[in-house]
């Protein structure tokens, strides 16, 4: 089964590129997310300290305009440091923020009234 068919009924976070929460503490939360390749994450900023695993494929970081390539290992983002995201390959990674996303919550506690 292809990754667009694992994710079909995930979070649609940009064009080919969908997010499933994986878990939520009082201070931090973890985010699956699937790449296909060429799908990119345009440059944003949040309050929310982040760390991106890259758990399979191969992804191009760019961190306060400074590029990162990454095939297994992760980045670092501190808070409100700008920052994108593009798969160079089909990709799957782990996010993880602290504090919560609140606004992600938003979205699950959504799609499972659905």
């Amino acid at each position: 089964m292809s990754g667009a068919e694992m994710t079909k009924d995930w979070i649609q976070l940009a064009p080919g590129v969908r997010r499933k929460t994986a878990a939520v503490g009082d201070k931090m939360m973890q985010v699956i997310v699937w790449f296909e390749k060429g799908a990119k994450v345009p440059e944003h900023a949040h309050v929310h300290e982040q760390i991106a695993s890259v758990l399979a494929g191969k992804m191009r970081f760019v961190v306060a305009g400074k590029t990162q390539d990454l095939s297994e290992g992760s980045v670092m983002l501190k808070s409100n440091v700008p920052h994108s995201a593009e798969a160079l390959e089909e990709s799957w990674i782990i996010d993880t923020f602290s504090p919560p996303r609140e606004d992600m919550l938003k979205v699950d506690a959504e799609q499972q009234k659905k």
